[in-house]
């Protein structure tokens, strides 16, 4: 015997929480509402060189290939929101501090999944994603009611903000579906008028090939010359446009200590002296891990030229004999800054924090 469809989601809602996520919520399984507006942005180059969003483009607008017979959506979000004392972890995304959040919620959805298929009964199949699969997950998260877009392309939810993550179980089990919420964003342009790279085209569109958290994280390679300047502080991703947001004014601070950074990050220069194995030793499971040691040490030399210090032109001296030519590259940059005087000393501006993923770049 299987439950009512309407018993079977106060289950699987009731198990969310309980196994530590903060929100869920439950949709139809169909084909994401913007889809089209994610093809025109495929189709623009916004993608920069994230090929395999265009490669999977036709299963991230049809659920139905990830799994047949598909029918709901379950979509959780996990506050990862906090604020360090210790400063040195400014210049890293506040998701990336803790432990990789891939760990921490993969077992808890199979958990998830294990509920459903006691509960619904034979013959039905879930399937999970946390930004590694194939869907469109704000777009599937905001049809079910989980939150909203917004502006900045992250989503919202009214008491949570938007500093958490997103997790989707599909489901061929036929679930009761919640109602979306509005677009609450009204004349609001904070987000926009803030990002450092200028990388928003437009509201709700977002040129990836500016944005701070995909060239610090995600671009293999040198970063432009006329966007290093606006790199700033940010050795991995950047919070900004989630910052300035007032719905993450009265945000709360997450519960999960796995979330939360240990000790300090420690003076930048010293990622300068990791060799490939120091790298994995330091980062292994986290989610800096992601930028691979060329692309840290590339950031690192930039954020370091744009402060323009004289005192780190022995870790850049040593940065510009590395093996990598890239890092040699940035390594070169920073030190003709710190010798002439061109970077930004010890002056910070604006908001700091460095993607979330934010969640414009969780999809990979």
């Amino acid at each position: 015997m299987t439950l009512t469809a309407l018993a079977l989601s106060a289950l699987v809602k009731d198990e969310a929480r309980a196994r530590g996520f903060d929100r869920v919520a439950i949709g139809a399984a169909r084909p994401p509402l913007h889809g089209p507006a994610f093809q025109r942005w495929l189709d623009a180059g916004y993608a920069g060189t994230m090929d395999y969003l265009g490669r999977t483009r036709a299963d991230r607008l049809a659920p139905e290939r990830l799994l047949p017979g598909v029918r709901s959506v379950v979509a959780v979000a996990l506050n990862y929101g906090h604020e360090d004392a210790d400063e040195t972890w400014r210049p890293v995304a506040r998701y990336a501090r803790g432990r990789d959040y891939h760990d921490v919620m993969r077992p808890r959805l199979r958990a998830l999944v294990e509920v459903i298929r006691q509960a619904a009964g034979a013959g039905i199949e879930s399937r999970t994603a946390v930004d590694t699969s194939a869907v469109l997950e704000r777009d599937l998260a905001a049809q079910a009611g989980l939150g909203w877009i917004g502006k900045n392309t992250n989503l919202l939810i009214p008491d949570l903000g938007s500093y958490f993550f997103i997790g989707i179980v599909l489901t061929t089990a036929a679930l009761e579906p919640d109602d979306p919420l509005p677009d609450r964003c009204g004349t609001c342009d904070a987000c926009l008028a803030a990002c450092p790279t200028s990388a928003f085209v437009a509201p709700y569109v977002l040129d990836a090939r500016r944005c701070i958290a995909y060239l610090t994280i995600e671009h293999r390679g040198d970063i432009d010359e006329h966007l290093r300047s606006a790199i700033g502080e940010h050795v991995f991703g950047c919070d900004v446009c989630q910052e300035v947001c007032p719905w993450n004014r009265r945000s709360p601070a997450t519960h999960e200590p796995d979330l939360l950074s240990s000790g300090a990050f420690g003076p930048i220069e010293a990622l300068l002296g990791l060799d490939g194995e120091g790298f994995r030793a330091r980062f292994r499971g986290t989610a800096i891990s992601r930028a691979k040691r060329t692309g840290l040490l590339r950031n690192t030399a930039l954020v370091l030229g744009n402060r323009g210090r004289r005192d780190s032109r022995a870790a850049l001296m040593h940065a510009s004999e590395d093996d990598y030519a890239v890092i040699r590259r940035a390594a070169a940059w920073a030190l003709e800054r710190t010798a002439t005087g061109d970077g930004g000393g010890d002056v910070v501006t604006g908001p700091l924090s460095a993607s979330a993923p934010s969640q414009q770049m969780q999809s990979r």
